[in-house]
């Protein structure tokens, strides 16, 4: 069996509230009002629900013409990843890769097929699952590659919709802010009216210009961070698992994988003392 010591998948990945995008909506949020207030301006001058509502629901109703509604269903439940970082430890997942790659090198890749079910990472999983069974190295990375892809197009879509959005809410409140003008010329008698009607009416754009570049621009550009970095860790997999296939020296291996790693971040190199032997798993060292 596998080392015990061995790193798995719920050691890889966890997950931790994203203080950087939940403080960086309060940062903004609060530098705002907080101008708004100095400059002597009151928080209800922007409190207009139905300016919020016009902005809000035009953007929604836009983008449902756009987008299919499995990508929207996608999108929605993406925003929890906006807010919730999943953080993944690079160096548990070389030596994750590590483990496998000396008990291959020392009882054959077939040996691994009995941890297979411990193994938590899906990608990691069918990638190795396709070397035990034999699957040519050059149609594995093909398979891998494709799936990798796919994955990314799939988690762009999400993205997209977020930037759409974040295109179509600044329209939205202009036409907002022309309809609270339409109401305010009905009533130009009334000239002490007119002043607080037109200052409501753009507050349709304030609410559009705002939750685009507040809230959906920054979340689809978040978002497609989250998608880059699990791209290069199904990278940092496939290079892992391909090597094992070639049979490759574990601490060779090592030094590869480190190239996916931050600089501060690599702890083992092939002359550190942390490296593991050429025979023994990685994890259970030290």
């Amino acid at each position: 069996m596998a080392d015990k010591n061995t790193p798995t998948a719920s050691k890889v990945r966890s997950v931790r509230p994203d203080l950087a995008s939940i403080g960086g909506l309060i940062v903004a949020a609060g530098g705002i009002i907080g101008g708004l207030v100095l400059d002597g301006g009151n928080v209800s001058d922007i409190r207009q629900v139905t300016a919020a509502i016009i902005v809000l629901g035009g953007t929604l109703g836009a983008v449902m013409v756009t987008s299919p509604i499995s990508s929207l269903i996608r999108a929605a439940k993406g925003l929890k990843s906006v807010f919730f970082e999943e953080v993944i430890d690079m160096d548990a997942a070389v030596d994750e890769i590590i483990g496998y790659a000396s008990k291959a090198r020392k009882s054959s890749i077939i040996s691994l097929e009995e941890d297979l079910d411990k193994i938590g990472d899906p990608f990691l999983k069918k990638a190795l699952s396709l070397a035990i069974d034999g699957t040519d190295l050059k149609e594995l990375r093909k398979m891998m590659d494709l799936e990798i892809f796919q994955a990314e197009k799939r988690a762009e879509a999400g993205a997209k919709i977020y930037e759409a959005a974040g295109g179509y809410s600044p329209t939205i409140g202009i036409i907002g802010a022309v309809m609270g003008l339409i109401q305010v010329m009905k009533h130009l008698e009334n000239i002490d009216e007119v002043g607080r009607g037109i200052a409501i009416a753009f507050v349709a754009t304030v609410y559009g210009v705002a939750v685009a570049n507040l809230f959906f621009l920054p979340v689809a550009n978040k978002l497609k961070a989250r998608i880059q970095n699990e791209v290069q860790v199904k990278e940092l997999l496939l290079e892992g698992v391909g090597s094992i296939i070639e049979g490759m020296n574990p601490k060779l291996i090592r030094v590869k994988l480190e190239a996916f790693l931050d600089p501060g971040a690599k702890k083992k190199t092939v002359a550190g003392k942390e490296t593991a032997g050429a025979g023994e798993p990685a994890a259970a060292k030290g």
